[in-house]
């Protein structure tokens, strides 16, 4: 009698041990699909494109393959006048501008969706079916529309600012340096900020009302309750919104490459067209692999950095 209990004590004891050893077991059984589509389609690419980057491996010669030439691809890369172009292109006028007009611009609307007007008009349902029709329209269908839309000859934004005086001749958008950059950014914008948007709006919607008369209560001003109240509750909305699209925008290729083709010449050149003009048109494989590992390696650093300095400093804050 003695010793059964002295067994069953034991196995007690164990129990816990081995019940959480199975848990994690499980969980691990869980993740090895997941790691085995990780490594296939993101680990072995950029090793197998890592290796390429230090050959000459071109497009015509797949079958000899490439020889080794060491970093002379990062080093023609980094002293080409022509990539300082694209990297100014990429992350100032495509990433930076581009991702400040459409956080403040969902902001905006986020603020506007949520107000007392478009209640009191009945007006919150049809202005958010609204919202999400450019979202649900394809990156491809949006871009031809643009271009209908932005076209000297036929386009209707042409027809309607000369009917209103605005303009007297019709102007190339995308062909005049000084529009063609802005014109981007309003095709990018458009399809893409109603993702923003409805984020914003989700995060106003969860900030308790309690706040808000609170603050009036104590004689705040619309902007003070915007600024102490508002933005202190969106702010890790905001932080996510930001590292999202900037990776997002930083790797585009679709909008740059079937709105101007990279061009008039290369003036509208990024990286991602860098790295199909260079492998796909010139035949450079191996110079495209390295285009390819610089961006990998630019985002990799901005989203450490990032993480680091602002969304970790936030988010201890909040918890």
């Amino acid at each position: 009698m003695a010793l059964s209990t002295a067994v069953d004590r034991a196995g007690a004891a164990v129990s816990p041990a081995r019940r959480r050893w199975g848990e994690r077991r499980f969980v691990l059984y869980m993740l090895v699909p997941a790691f085995f589509f990780l490594v296939c389609f993101y680990v072995y690419p950029t090793l197998y494109n890592l290796e390429n980057s230090f050959t000459d491996l071109s497009l015509f010669g797949l079958k000899k393959g490439g020889q080794w030439i060491g970093v002379d691809n990062y080093v023609e890369l980094l002293t080409s006048p022509d990539f300082r172009n694209v990297l100014w292109n990429t992350v100032v006028w495509l990433t930076i501008v581009g991702v400040a007009v459409r956080i403040l611009l969902g902001l905006l609307l986020a603020f506007l969706l949520d107000s007392e007007t478009l209640r009191k008009w009945r007006l919150t349902t049809i202005s958010r079916i609204l919202l999400i029709v450019p979202w649900a329209t394809p990156p491809v269908v949006a871009i031809i529309i643009w271009r209908w839309l932005l076209d000297p000859k036929l386009g209707a934004i042409n027809e309607l600012l000369m009917a209103l005086g605005v303009i007297d001749a019709p102007i190339a958008f995308l062909a005049e340096r000084v529009w063609i950059w802005p014109a981007l950014i309003t095709i990018i914008t458009w399809n893409t900020l109603p993702l923003v948007t409805l984020t914003f709006l989700a995060a106003l919607q969860s900030l308790p009302r309690e706040l808000i008369e609170a603050a009036q209560c104590d004689g705040a001003t619309r902007l003070q309750t915007i600024r102490h109240v508002y933005l202190p509750h969106l702010r890790p909305a905001i932080i996510v919104m930001v590292l999202m699209s900037t990776f997002w925008t930083f790797n585009n290729f679709v909008y740059v490459w079937l709105t101007t083709g990279a061009g008039p010449g290369l003036y509208t050149n990024v990286m991602a067209t860098e790295i199909y003009i260079k492998g796909f048109i010139d035949g450079r494989l191996g110079y495209s692999s390295a285009v390819g590992i610089v961006m990998a390696t630019l985002m990799m650093i901005f989203g450490l950095i990032y993480l680091r300095v602002i969304a970790e400093r936030e988010f201890k804050e909040e918890f």
